[in-house]
C-alpha cells in the first residue's frame, strides 16, 4: 500500500511516519521516520500480535480479606466521580452498620480522597485491609493503563459509571462501559451526576448539562441508571471541607440521593458466596 502516513501521540512524544528526521516538539521530541510495509513485515507483526494474545489475561489475585470490590469509574474527569465514590462508601456503611467498608483511591497522580475525607499526614503501609465486606475503589478518569491493570489483576464484583447528562461526557462514559465489558467486569449501572440545578431562591429547576442523557445511554447499553445526583452547592462545599455530605448532612435530600444509590448497588451485587 506504499508508505504509511500516521500521527501517533504517546505521553507527549509525537511519532510521525513518512519522513526521516527528528525535531523538538515543546518539551518532548517529534520522531519522524519512514517505513515501507512489506508482506514479510506485515506477517511478522501479525505473528507478534498472535503471540501476545495467546498469553491471555493476567491471573487475578483476590485482595486478602475483601469480599467484594466495587469500582467507581468515569470516562473523563470533572464529572464528580470521586465525590460519588466517597459518598457511596459512606452510604453503604450508613445503610448497613454491620458491614465493614473500605475506600481506595487508585488515582496515584491526582488523588482526591485525602482532601474529601480530611486525611492528614503521609500514607503508611500496613497489614492489608483487615476484613471488609465492600471495598470501594475510586478509579482514575479515562480508560487507560491503570484502569486496565486494576480490572485485569484483581477480581471486581461490579463497576459503577458516573457521568453528567452532557453529550461529551456520555461519549466517554460509553467507552468506559465497553472497556469493562471487554475485560469481563459487570457494569452495575450508571449514576447521572449534576442532573439538575434548583435555584435556592425561586426553586426553578434548570438542566444545565442536559436532561436524561445518562438514561438514554443506559438504554443503549442495556443498563439502568442507579440514581440521580443534583448539582448542589452543599455537595461541593461538604467535599471541599473534608466532610462528605452523607456524613455531615445525612438527613439532606442530597445525602438521601446517595443512600438510594447505595441500595441499588447492593441490590445488583451477587451473593459473596457465588
Amino acid at each position: 500500500m506504499g508508505i504509511w502516513q500516521r500521527l501517533l501521540l504517546f505521553g507527549g512524544v509525537s511519532l510521525r511516519a513518512g519522513g526521516g528526521a527528528t525535531a523538538p516538539l515543546g518539551g518532548s521530541r517529534a520522531m519522524v521516520c519512514g517505513r515501507q510495509l512489506s508482506g514479510a513485515g506485515s506477517e511478522t507483526l501479525k505473528q507478534r500480535r498472535t503471540q501476545i494474545m495467546s498469553r491471555g489475561l493476567p491471573k487475578q489475585k483476590p485482595i486478602e480479606g475483601v469480599k467484594q470490590v466495587i469500582v467507581v469509574a468515569s470516562g473523563k474527569g470533572g464529572v464528580g466521580k470521586s465525590t460519588t465514590a466517597v459518598n457511596l462508601a459512606l452510604a453503604l456503611a450508613a445503610n448497613d452498620s454491620s458491614k465493614a467498608i473500605g475506600l481506595l483511591d487508585v488515582d496515584v497522580y491526582g488523588p482526591s480522597v485525602p482532601k474529601m475525607m480530611n486525611l492528614k499526614g503521609n500514607p503508611e503501609l500496613s497489614q492489608n485491609w483487615g476484613q471488609l465486606d465492600y471495598l470501594v475503589v475510586d478509579m482514575p478518569p479515562g480508560t487507560g493503563d491503570v484502569q486496565l491493570s486494576v480490572s485485569q489483576n484483581i477480581p471486581i464484583t461490579g463497576a459503577v459509571i458516573v457521568s453528567t447528562p452532557q453529550d461529551i461526557a456520555l461519549m466517554d462514559a460509553h467507552k468506559g462501559a465497553e472497556m469493562f465489558r471487554r475485560v469481563h467486569v459487570p457494569v452495575l449501572g450508571l449514576v447521572q451526576n449534576m442532573s439538575v440545578f434548583q435555584c435556592p431562591k425561586c426553586k426553578h429547576k434548570t438542566h444545565i448539562f442536559g436532561a436524561d442523557g445518562a438514561r438514554k445511554l443506559a438504554q443503549t447499553l442495556g443498563l439502568e441508571v442507579l440514581g440521580d445526583i443534583p448539582l448542589h452547592l452543599n455537595i461541593r462545599e461538604a467535599s471541599d471541607t473534608g466532610q462528605p455530605i452523607v456524613f455531615s448532612q445525612p438527613e439532606s435530600d442530597e445525602a438521601k440521593a446517595y443512600l438510594r444509590i447505595a441500595v441499588e448497588v447492593v441490590r445488583r451485587l451477587p451473593s459473596p458466596s457465588e
